[in-house]
C-alpha cells in the first residue's frame, strides 16, 4: 500500500505600498497572519526593514522591498527584485498615500498647486505606476486581487450627501480630489480585466487612528486595515470594480458597519 501525500497549497504572496508603518503595516500583519508571505513596499529602506523584523518576530514571512511609487526606477527595480524570486503576485494593495506633502491643507481657493502636483504623484500616478509594472505578475497568479486605498472622502456621494460626516466644511482640495481619482482608476481597471479573474476594487479604511490622521481618527488601526485584507482575499463570487469598506454615518456612533459605499 502506497502513502499518499498531498502536496502543500502553493505561498501566497502580497505586495503592500507604504507598509512600514500605519494601515500598511497592519495590513501587511494582518494578511501575513492569514498565510501570506508579504512584501513591505517602503520608500525608507531602513524603515522597511525594522517592520520587516517586527512581522518576523511574530512569525509572518515578511520582506522589505525599497519601493517609492514616485519613481519609475525605484518602482522598476522593485518589480524586478520581485520577480526573481516569485513568479505571480496573488494580491497587490496600492495603499501608499498623503494628504498633503507640504502641510498646506487650506480652502479650495487658497489650494498650492505644487502640493497638489505632489499629493497626486503619490496618491494616483502612483498607483498607475506601480498596478503597470505588476501586472504581469498577478495575471500569472490564478486569481489575483488589486487593491486601491481610497477614502469616503473622494466619494462625490458622500462629500455632498447631508447624512454623512464628510459633507459639512470644505475640504482641501489635493486629497479628496486624489481618492475620487483613485476611484475612477479602479473602475477603469476593472473593466479591463472584466474578462480575467482579477478583481479590482477599492478599499475604505474609515477615519483611522494614525499618524495620517495626526491621530484623531475614531477607528483604531486595526479595523482600518479590514476593508483592505478583505478584499486583498475575496473569493471568486465576490464583486470587482467597487468602493468597499467602512460605512461612516452621523447617527448613534457613527459605526454603520461595512458595505459598499456610493461612488
Amino acid at each position: 500500500m502506497t502513502d499518499e501525500t498531498t502536496a502543500p497549497a502553493p505561498t501566497r504572496i502580497a505586495l503592500i505600498t507604504g507598509a512600514n508603518k500605519g494601515i500598511g503595516f497592519e495590513t501587511a500583519r494582518q494578511l501575513g497572519r492569514l498565510g501570506f508571505t508579504v512584501l513591505l513596499g517602503a520608500r525608507d529602506e531602513e524603515r522597511g526593514r525594522t517592520a520587516e523584523q517586527t512581522l518576523r518576530d511574530e512569525g509572518i514571512d515578511a520582506r522589505a522591498v525599497r519601493l517609492d511609487v514616485t519613481d519609475e526606477n525605484s518602482v522598476r527595480a522593485a518589480e524586478q527584485w520581485v520577480s526573481a524570486r516569485y513568479d505571480h503576485l496573488d494580491a497587490l494593495v496600492n495603499n501608499a498615500g498623503v494628504p498633503s506633502v507640504g502641510g498646506h491643507r487650506a480652502a479650495p481657493s487658497d489650494t498650492s498647486i505644487q502640493d497638489m502636483r505632489s499629493v497626486y504623484e503619490i496618491n494616483v500616478f502612483g498607483v498607475v505606476r506601480v498596478t503597470n509594472a505588476f501586472l504581469p505578475l498577478l495575471r500569472n497568479a490564478p486569481a489575483a486581487r488589486i487593491v486601491n486605498v481610497s477614502s469616503e472622502i473622494g466619494s462625490m456621494d458622500a462629500t455632498v450627501n447631508p447624512g454623512s460626516p464628510v459633507s459639512g466644511t470644505p475640504a482641501s482640495i489635493q486629497y479628496p480630489s486624489s481618492k475620487a481619482a483613485v476611484n475612477m482608476m479602479t473602475v477603469q481597471y476593472a473593466k479591463e480585466l472584466r474578462d480575467t479573474p482579477i478583481k479590482v476594487n477599492a478599499a475604505n479604511p474609515g477615519f483611522t487612528d494614525t499618524d495620517f490622521t495626526q491621530h484623531r481618527g475614531i477607528r483604531p488601526v486595526e479595523q482600518g486595515a479590514e476593508p483592505s485584507v478583505h478584499l486583498a482575499t475575496l473569493l471568486a463570487d465576490g464583486p470587482s470594480g467597487v468602493l468597499w469598506g467602512h460605512l461612516w454615518t452621523t447617527e448613534g456612533d457613527g459605526d454603520g458597519g461595512y458595505g459598499i459605499l456610493p461612488w
